[in-house]
């Protein structure tokens, strides 16, 4: 990764880069967005119109980012994580405009191949298994298994999804992706990849 002085990055004119953070080579920040200082943007990601980073956000490499979202203290986003337009995300649990809670931000965790929806809501203090898939409008409050796909609000698991982003069909606990071949298992409600 390289500072923000480096130019192995592209930030639109009209992006505003603070000094102390940190992006990643080859990414892209797009029109409207404000990168805060002690922010880390990982190599090859993709900030979308008017995206706010806000201080020790990390996200890993090949984070897509569409428009409209912010990225508050305590989100951290593993690699090849999307997060869809307008998805929202919190960090603190009770907040009150008069009640300073700075002190008491929730670390939210995106596991590595994620998805979040367009509109969704990540309530914060709770992590996204890796590969889970998280429907446009959902609200989700409690931790999230890899692979599950949610829909809903309240968000609920109505099934699995592979690697690719499709849903996975089980017969005798094995499913087969449909778009890579690669093979699925399903023991004690926990899905993993096979081959």
């Amino acid at each position: 990764m390289s500072s923000n002085k480096n130019t192995t990055y592209f930030s639109h004119p009209t992006a505003v880069i603070d000094e102390g953070c940190t992006i990643g080579e080859g990414s892209k920040i797009w029109h409207f967005c404000h990168v805060m200082p002690d922010s880390i943007i990982g190599n090859n990601c993709n900030i979308g119109q008017n995206v706010v980073v806000m201080p020790q956000v990390k996200l890993g490499s090949n984070v897509k980012v569409q428009n409209n979202v912010s990225l508050y203290t305590g989100v951290e986003c593993e690699d090849d994580v999307f997060l869809g337009p307008s998805m929202v995300f919190t960090n603190v649990i009770n907040p009150r405009s008069a009640v300073n809670r700075r002190g008491e931000y929730a670390k939210t965790l995106v596991k590595k191949g994620a998805t979040i929806g367009a509109n969704a809501t990540i309530v914060c203090g709770i992590t996204l298994g890796e590969y889970c898939f998280i429907g446009a409008g959902a609200v989700v409050t409690k931790n999230v298994k890899p692979y599950a796909l949610l829909m809903g609000n309240p968000a609920k698991q109505t099934g699995w999804m592979s690697e690719y982003g499709h849903k996975l069909n089980f017969e005798n606990n094995r499913a087969t992706c449909p778009e890579s071949g690669e093979e699925y298992e399903l023991q004690n409600d926990t899905v993993k990849r096979v081959s």
